[in-house]
Order: C-alpha cells, then sequence, then structure tokens
C-alpha cells in the first residue's frame, strides 16, 4: 500500500463506466496527488482514456464520485472540468494549422474589448507570457503551420494554462516528440509541479514513466490494480501488474510451415516534415502463408509502415515482392494489382462507403479483374460477390443492403473480402479488430489463419499483446519507428514484447 504525506487533490471513487454491451470502468479509485507526476498505465483496453475524460469532463460516470479538494462535484462538461482548474491535453494535436500561436490559445474563448470581436493585443500578451512560462521563444504571432511537433505539443499545452489549471492531463506527450524534444516537455513539466500543479500523465513507455514519474497507479481490464510510488518500483513490476496470468488464446495450429519469401522490406525510412523519423530503418520479410504481427504502441510507426508499404508515403529503402523492386514511382492502384492488399485500421473513414450496397464494396477494388472487353462483367461480379460472402461468412440477408446495416464485425469482413478480390499475395491488415465485438474478433482470427493456408502472406499490425500473441506465427515490434524485435511467437512472451515496445527512444 502507498504510504505518502502528499496532499490528495482530486480523487475518484469507485467509478464504474458502461457502454453498450461492455463494462469500460469497473468500481475504481483513483488518487491525484498535488504537485507531482501522476502516472497512470495499463494495457490497450484497460480503461485509462475513459478514466480521463470523466475527469476532464467529456463522459459522465455510470457510478461513482468525484472530489476535489475533500469536496464532491459534478463534472458534466469540459467548460465545467476547466472552471475546477482541470486541463486535458489530447495525444491527438487539436491545433488549427492555419492560424496563429495566439489565436489557437483562445481559439472559441477568445478576449473581447469594448466593441472589438477579439481583443487580439490582450491575446498576445497572455500568449506571450504563457509560451515564456514554458520556457519558449515563440512569437504568439507566429503561424502554427511553421512550428516544429514539439512547439505543438507545447502550445496544446498552453491552452490549458492560460486558465490557470491545477490539474493538467496529458495523454501520451511524448508519441511523436525527439528525444530533445522530449527533455524540454521534461523541463516544462518539472517547472509545473514546482509551482504546484499536478501532472495526470499517460504513457505506455516505461523508462520514460521512471523518469519523470512520482506516483503510478496501475488499471487492468478496466478494474484498479496498484498504485504506488515510482521510487520504490522497477520496470519489470510495472510489466508484472499490468499484464497478470491471464492465459492466450491461440487460433495456430501445430507444425506450421511457410512457403518461399513473398515480401521484403529494406532499410525504410519516412521522415516527417520537421525532420522526425516515423519510421526508422525497418527491414524484415514475410514468408508464403506466415502471419507475421506488429506489436507498438500508438506512434510507434505501425500505420505510417503500411502507408509506405501501399505507396502513399514518400520514403526510401525499397520494397520486394517475389523478388520484384516495388519503387517510389509506382503508385498505389498498381502495387493493388501487383497483388499488395490493405485493410485499413478506420474502417468507418477510409475502409467503407457506408451508404453504398455489400456487393458494390466488395468489388470496387477489383472492377478491373471483372471487365469483359470495355464494360464489367455482372455474371462475373456477382459469382465473386457471392463467393466471398460464402467464404467468409458475411451474414447478411442480401448483397444490395447498404453495408451501414451490418454489424462492426461483418462490417469487417466486407472489407477484407475486397482485398481478397484482388487476389493479394501480401494482405496488410491494420488493427484488423478494433471497434468488433469478442466474438467478431474469433471469426476475424480464424479467417486470417484460414488465409494463410491458401498461402497468402499476412502483415497485421495491433497495439494488442493478446491478439499478437493469440495469431502471430512470428512477431515485429515497432517503437518510435525502429523495429526492436523480430522473433518467433513461440520463442516470446508478452512481458518481452511489452519491453522492446519501451526500447528505440
Amino acid at each position: 500500500m502507498l504510504e505518502t504525506n502528499r496532499e490528495v487533490i482530486m480523487r475518484a471513487e469507485n467509478i464504474s463506466m458502461v457502454f453498450p454491451g461492455t463494462r469500460a470502468l469497473d468500481n475504481v479509485s483513483y488518487n491525484v496527488y498535488k504537485g507531482a507526476v501522476n502516472v497512470i498505465i495499463g494495457e490497450n483496453g484497460a480503461g485509462k482514456s475513459t478514466l480521463m475524460k470523466i475527469l476532464s469532463g467529456v463522459y459522465s460516470p455510470t457510478q461513482g464520485k468525484l472530489f476535489l479538494h475533500e469536496k464532491p462535484i459534478t463534472i458534466n462538461s469540459i467548460t465545467e472540468a476547466a472552471e475546477c482548474g482541470i486541463g486535458m491535453v489530447h495525444q491527438e494535436l487539436a491545433l488549427s494549422e492555419n492560424l496563429s500561436v495566439a489565436d489557437n490559445i483562445f481559439l472559441g474563448r477568445e478576449k473581447q474589448r469594448g466593441i472589438h470581436p477579439i481583443d487580439r493585443k490582450t491575446q498576445y500578451e497572455v500568449a506571450a507570457s504563457v509560451m515564456k512560462r514554458l520556457k519558449q521563444d515563440i512569437d504568439p504571432n507566429e503561424l502554427v503551420a511553421n512550428l516544429k511537433v514539439g512547439q505543438k505539443q507545447l502550445v496544446e499545452i498552453a491552452k490549458s494554462l492560460v486558465y490557470e489549471v491545477d490539474i493538467l492531463i496529458l495523454d501520451e506527450p511524448t508519441s511523436a516528440l525527439s528525444s530533445k524534444e522530449i527533455e524540454i516537455l521534461f523541463d516544462v513539466i518539472r517547472d509545473l509541479t514546482a509551482q504546484g500543479v499536478s501532472i495526470i500523465y499517460i504513457s505506455h513507455r516505461l523508462e520514460e514513466l521512471m523518469e519523470i514519474g512520482t506516483y503510478i497507479t496501475i488499471l487492468r481490464d478496466g478494474k484498479f490494480q496498484c498504485e504506488a510510488s515510482v521510487k520504490d518500483i522497477s520496470v519489470p513490476w510495472i510489466v508484472r501488474e499490468m499484464l497478470g496470468n491471464d492465459p492466450v488464446t491461440n487460433f495456430l495450429p501445430e507444425n506450421r510451415e511457410f512457403g518461399i519469401k513473398i515480401f521484403e522490406a529494406a532499410n525504410i525510412t519516412l521522415i516527417n516534415e520537421s525532420e522526425h523519423k516515423l519510421v526508422d530503418d525497418a527491414s524484415f520479410y514475410v514468408r508464403e502463408g506466415e502471419i507475421v504481427g506488429i506489436y507498438g504502441l500508438m506512434g510507434a510507426g505501425r500505420t505510417e509502415l503500411f502507408e509506405c508499404i501501399l505507396g502513399e508515403q514518400h520514403y526510401s529503402g525499397k520494397f520486394y515482392l517475389n523478388g520484384k523492386i516495388i519503387n517510389n514511382k509506382i503508385p498505389t492502384s498498381d502495387r493493388i494489382k501487383m497483388g499488395i492488399g490493405l485493410v485499413p485500421e478506420d474502417r468507418k473513414q477510409s475502409g467503407i462507403f457506408p451508404v453504398s450496397s455489400v456487393a458494390n464494396n466488395l468489388t470496387i477494388s477489383s472492377l478491373w479483374k471483372r471487365l469483359s472487353g470495355l464494360t464489367i462483367s455482372e455474371n462475373n461480379e456477382k459469382e465473386a460477390v457471392n463467393h466471398i460472402i460464402c467464404d467468409l461468412s458475411i451474414k447478411v440477408s442480401s448483397a444490395d443492403v447498404e453495408i451501414q446495416a451490418l454489424s462492426g464485425g461483418n462490417q469487417q469482413k466486407v472489407v477484407i473480402g475486397r482485398s481478397l478480390l484482388t487476389e493479394p499475395k501480401l494482405l496488410l491488415l491494420d488493427e484488423p479488430t478494433r471497434g468488433i465485438d469478442v466474438g467478431a474478433k474469433g471469426d476475424v482470427f480464424e479467417m486470417m489463419v484460414r488465409l494463410s493456408n491458401q498461402g497468402i502472406g499476412i502483415l497485421f499490425s495491433t497495439s494488442d499483446l493478446k491478439e499478437i500473441m493469440a495469431v502471430s506465427d512470428r512477431v515485429l515490434v515497432m517503437s518510435n519507428g525502429k523495429i526492436t524485435a523480430d522473433i518467433s511467437r513461440k520463442e516470446t512472451t508478452e512481458a518481452d514484447l511489452v519491453l522492446a515496445s519501451a526500447q528505440g527512444f
């Protein structure tokens, strides 16, 4: 049990949060200590983000109470949270690139003077003062688009500090920062805690937590697991408490056999406009009939690597498919025709055409295979659609039904089926089970194994350890753009993968 004389500025008591079909938080109690860095950690789906959204007014809990300075409070909105001195900086930056630093800081809550709609002089002065507090020499009139990623992160923090927050929630604040920018952020955090600000710090980077944290709270499967002083623990202790001893389901049969190397990546590097390496000299291979899982946390570079493979980013290095070089000049459409298929991470945003039929969603990427002269063969298209619906067990009354009428799991099967109709040699699956229920996850895993048995090489990414261990023949771990491990699933453990994911920065 944690022993401390430090004041608890805020606490959550017996908080539960229930969504349809899911209990995201189950009777969780949580302390926020004044003037300290309060680290909160847990596996993907442990409930960290849900708890933080309750503290910052995004959600109202299904059950439980919040206390501020030992007085009960109710927070029903972000505005009410701000009035209580609580601010949150989300991992995905919410800045308007075409506006100045000062305009971003005051966006939606502009200062006014007399008949003037915006008091730009006061906004400039306040923004300059906050930037000075953050030890940044950034002109408040500078366009955000001209700033580096680390500076943009600090502008997000400035948006909260303008209102003199007592509690500042930082969600994965270093996921896109360089080592130098992380040092600057840590200096800012130390200054803020010295001024009495309480920091809630969410991150998966274990060594980083050991450096900046004061106290640590671990959630597991939506429940409170433990609380401790960082000085009293170690990285292996964190891993042990995070993972527990739940058995992992294995979807792979014994004695799996693979063919030749069907796909290779050699020294792939992707650098963004801030000269940050999103993918850093990545090299690996996939064999015929092999399922290779890429484990990594948000910001590790998994999605960016997939974008390179599809030709959606301008990278350095080389890809090979069946021994043939795929260079930067080959567009995405030609890569698909060569035999690369993709099931994207965000199904609703970039995976489906919601008001179009299941049939149209299935065949849109392979119409070139249905040509009969200058027209599309309706019989060929219908046969292909019926074959995929049957083969993938897509539950739909008719192929003419709009895809948005299907469950999340069946929508995902349609997106996978679309890629299969292009007859891929390599199938890329980016977070293939996101947003679908447990039963549908099992269906997707069984489908992946069945497709691999047909000789298709499968490369899939996830931030869920149990998924990686359930269906991977071999595991690649990515951290900060680097591949930090390449190992057979039989020769590794969940703890090994967590430690590898904390390397590379």
